[in-house]
């Protein structure tokens, strides 16, 4: 396959740098601090090694295609605990931030099925771009989901000392409803929302980095 344009391959790196800034803009005007921190963290990570393996040779879709897919299924299973075991209103709680359930159903059910399946699209295609957001499945949702066995040992922002869920205004103003608390001081239980899925989506996106790094260096020699 001929390769991406330089002009090509300068607007898909445009692109890709548009999307996570407008990513950690809506996150921080929406719901706080983390979600730029994870947003940012995990989407410079991805724009590195984008630009590092597979932007000047989109890989080939019968080897990063399947991966993607079986990332994001798992990605969506893990999702179904997270929404049942509230996910969002968890973390407003331990870091005071206002991730409502209707802020979480609108990224992860309905705006999140639509960047998959039009990257699956881009990856079948060889869309530069589309290789970018693979990247960042792979280390967002993917390697990221690590830090759900951290959140129990972290002490909640918002009144760590009761057990049940609370309804109350947080830092930014906004309310947010039904808030567990899943800290484990207070709890006795070792357990965050999502906790129990969260490997599900590591290990194929952690199987999906190895193999393109390998490609790439089999690529290279």
């Amino acid at each position: 396959m001929t390769a991406p344009s330089k002009l090509t391959q300068h607007l898909s790196f445009g692109g890709a740098l548009v999307f996570l800034v407008v990513a950690m803009v809506a996150g921080y005007r929406n719901i706080g601090l983390p979600p730029v921190v994870i947003v940012g963290g995990s989407g410079t990570v991805a724009l590195l090694l984008w630009r590092r393996t597979n932007l000047a040779r989109p890989s080939d879709p019968a080897l990063i295609l399947p991966l993607f897919l079986l990332t994001v299924a798992a990605l969506e299973v893990h999702m179904v605990e997270e929404y049942l075991t509230g996910f969002g209103p968890a973390m407003s709680r331990l870091f005071d931030i206002s991730w409502t359930e209707r802020g979480f159903l609108l990224v992860f059910a309905f705006f999140g099925p639509i960047l998959y399946t039009l990257t699956a699209l881009g990856l079948y295609y060889r869309v530069p771009l589309a290789g970018f957001m693979a990247w960042f499945i792979f280390i967002g949702p993917g390697v990221a989901e690590f830090t759900h066995f951290i959140f129990p040992a972290l002490r909640p922002a918002i009144q760590p000392e009761l057990g049940g869920a609370i309804s109350a205004v947080v830092s930014n103003g906004r309310f947010v409803a039904d808030m567990p608390n899943y800290y484990f001081g207070t709890t006795g239980r070792y357990y965050f929302a999502g906790m129990w899925t969260a490997a599900l989506p590591m290990l194929p996106g952690i199987y999906a980095i190895g193999r393109l790094l390998r490609a790439h260096r089999r690529a290279q020699a």
